[in-house]
């Protein structure tokens, strides 16, 4: 978790930099739906690395989906703890338990 938290600190330090110097800058200059899109596309992306069974190309496509999705969170202004603890918070609930309890 350390390496996320750090990620999400800097990701916090980049929205506000100049586009020239940041990617992050760049996709938060572009807005939320440039930034959802990217999200999107790296899942996309992830979902056929792991259908094609390539692991490596998994793992690569797995940081840049988290990376995407720490990005979306900083922009709107949700921090990386709350959605750790709802994930805490469903910890020891069944999947199916948890998603009939949204209904």
């Amino acid at each position: 978790m350390d390496t996320l938290t750090r990620l999400e600190a800097t990701i916090k330090q980049r929205l506000s930099a100049s586009p020239e110097d940041s990617y992050v800058a760049q996709l938060a200059k572009r807005g939320l739906p440039a930034i959802a899109r990217k999200l999107g596309e790296e899942a996309t992306e992830a979902v056929v690395a792991a259908l094609a069974g390539d692991e490596s190309e998994l793992v690569e496509e797995g940081a840049d989906v988290l990376f995407h999705l720490l990005v979306l969170l900083a922009h709107k202004g949700v921090a990386l703890a709350e959605v750790l603890a709802e994930l805490e918070r469903r910890e020891g609930t069944s999947g199916l338990a948890e998603k009939a309890s949204r209904a």
